[in-house]
């Protein structure tokens, strides 16, 4: 889904995000049904070959019909195994087909989902990501084998009539059972489905969480926290799995033993029906054949609608979180081909979701072309707010953050973070080459660019010595390198490509003092011309900038030249410094 869309509106009783794979598959679904429906012809046969082996070769011996009749069943049998084989096939394809489509779908709104909705925790939506197995297995397999038995049932029935008349009967009060123990358990498995899938994102969301922050948990010494919140979680999901199982298994062992009696029943009652002689034993052998294949689906059918719940929870859950806003415009947007480099910030609140207060109020200043800005304060004054509603990962809660005097939520997010460089407080590196890190799938760079990038931030001084360089595999997000490693590679991730924008959030807290020497050198020349905006409590970073905005608790305070600044400040310390010597 590209950047900038909605998901389309729920059409029908399913969403479009899944309606659409399936409609395109139709294809597959309708060979599905179609070997299945020649499958349970099949099935008849087998029977009907029974009956006549019974009532006409066995009491003549006669030996060239049944090698005739032989003949015939082994070719059915043949194209059963064949149609068996093909049914499989076309429906893991189209389960193939399902799974890629959704989870692109998927995937694709992770993406571009609005962070200001609320962060969904990393266990939790991976936990919901795996849901796509149980859409896919219920929609791609036992639903359409199920769905095409079931109208076999009848034609089952009329066979069984045609053979040993009101024998039908018996089979026949079987169906109301397995049908009513089924629906009977339905809102009882709901509930528990639920509860399941709950269970199961809670233990996702604590594993996620401990694996990724193993060396947090065990110097913190954590684990007895962790520990108690995976017992807790596992207890849970094992008690409400526990009893899922339970129902389902009511359901579904009645519906065995129904197909066992309707087959037994048959048996017991095609006795009196030879004594008769309305009956032969051919037709016995085969209408009790016939009678267990008439519950068979119905016992499938109690198995679907058991899992008809897990699929519904699921879909639900998803469905849910597919139906919330993307970033972006909500057309195809305007699209970025040039930026200049212009900044506005025009009366803008923001509320983060869920807190409690303001963490930018009524914030306005205006950055030119080309200017260097240092954004300092206090932690927690703004700061770093501001850098992420620049970029447009958040939009303000009011007011507008003006790019060249276009509102970012009118342009397209994708191309607007093509043009600028950013370097936020969190240096994640990807599994992945240190080149791949660099670029980032960005084709039109050359390797050049993207060498004078790390020789600018530094990176090129260490990737040089690694015998693999640029080609160095990395994992676990950069683990292996230092902190300071990790934050130049960053750096110049931001830097290729010469950028108009330049943001960088305290772009040198992993360095010694050295290394920030040499790289303000390289930083004051690679800035020029380009609009700069760098969040900072280091005052040597200062002189990058040739004016400072000054932020506490939310507000900007201070907005002029780094001399005006500090002007400023020198006269607010020595007015507090008279007023505290008036009171003592």
């Amino acid at each position: 889904m590209p950047a900038g869309t909605k998901i389309e509106e729920q059409k029908g009783w399913l969403a479009d995000w899944l309606a659409t794979p399936l409609r395109r598959n139709r294809p597959l679904y309708l060979k599905v049904g179609l070997a299945a429906a020649l499958i349970n012809i099949f099935a008849l046969v087998t029977a009907l070959f029974t009956m006549t082996v019974y009532d006409r070769v066995v009491p003549s011996n006669a030996t060239d019909s049944l090698i005739a009749l032989t003949i015939g069943l082994v070719l059915v049998l043949i194209f059963d195994f064949g149609l068996k084989l093909l049914r499989a096939y076309f429906v893991d394809v189209a389960g193939a087909r399902i799974d890629r489509d959704i989870g692109r779908s998927i995937f694709d709104h992770i993406l571009t989902m609005r962070l200001d909705q609320g962060r969904h925790s990393t266990g939790g939506l991976s936990g919901l990501v795996r849901e796509i197995d149980t859409l896919r297995d219920f929609f791609a397999s036992a639903t359409i084998t199920a769905l095409v038995d079931l109208p076999f049932t009848l034609i089952t029935l009329a066979v069984i009539a045609l053979i040993g008349g009101w024998l039908v009967f018996v089979p026949m009060a079987m169906i109301p059972l397995v049908i009513l123990v089924a629906l009977a358990t339905q809102p009882l498995m709901r509930k528990l489905s639920s509860e399941t899938l709950g269970g199961a994102l809670g233990k996702q969301s604590v594993l996620v969480e401990t694996i990724g922050s193993l060396e947090t948990v065990k110097s913190a010494n954590a684990g007895s926290v962790l520990s108690s919140r995976w017992d807790s979680a596992v207890t849970g999901h094992a008690g409400a799995s526990l009893r899922q199982r339970i129902v389902s298994n009511v359901s579904i062992t009645i519906a065995g033993t129904a197909q066992t009696m309707a087959y037994t029943g048959v048996v017991i009652f095609g006795v009196f029906a030879i004594a008769n002689q309305s009956l032969t034993l051919g037709g016995l052998i085969a209408c009790s054949i016939l009678a267990g294949r008439v519950v068979a689906p119905l016992g499938t059918i109690a198995h679907l609608l058991t899992r008809l719940n897990a699929a519904r929870t699921a879909y639900r859950q998803i469905n849910s979180f597919m139906e919330q806003p993307v970033e972006g415009p909500s057309g195809t947007g305007m699209g970025v081909r040039q930026l200049d480099g212009a900044i506005e910030f025009r009366n803008v609140d923001f509320r983060y979701p869920g807190a409690p207060e303001l963490a930018l109020s009524n914030v306005n200043f205006r950055i030119e072309k080309g200017e260097h800005v240092a954004l300092i304060g206090p932690i927690g004054s703004g700061k770093s707010t501001i850098a992420r509603l620049m970029i447009g990962l958040y939009p303000p809660s009011s007011g507008l953050v003006l790019v060249d005097g276009t509102d970012v939520r009118q342009l397209s997010p994708t191309e607007l973070r093509s043009k600028m460089g950013a370097l936020l407080q969190d240096n994640v590196l990807l599994t992945g080459s240190i080149r791949e890190n660099i670029l980032l799938g960005r084709k039109e760079v050359e390797e050049e660019e993207m060498v004078r990038a790390c020789k600018v931030s530094l990176a090129h001084d260490f990737i040089s010595r690694f015998p693999s360089g640029y080609d160095l595999e990395l994992a676990d997000r950069g683990e292996s390198l230092s902190g300071g490693q990790r934050q130049s590679i960053a750096m110049a991730r931001s830097l290729v490509g010469r950028p108009p924008i330049i943001i960088m959030d305290e772009p040198t807290s992993s360095v010694d003092a050295d290394t920030e020497r040499r790289l303000m050198n390289n930083l004051r020349e690679e800035f020029e011309g380009r609009t700069l905006v760098i969040v900072t409590h280091r005052p040597s970073l200062l002189r990058l900038a040739d004016r400072i905005i000054m932020m506490a608790n939310g507000r900007v305070v201070m907005d002029g030249s780094p001399e005006t600044i500090r002007n400023q400040v020198a006269d607010i310390r020595s007015a507090m410094r008279g007023r505290d010597g008036q009171a003592a």
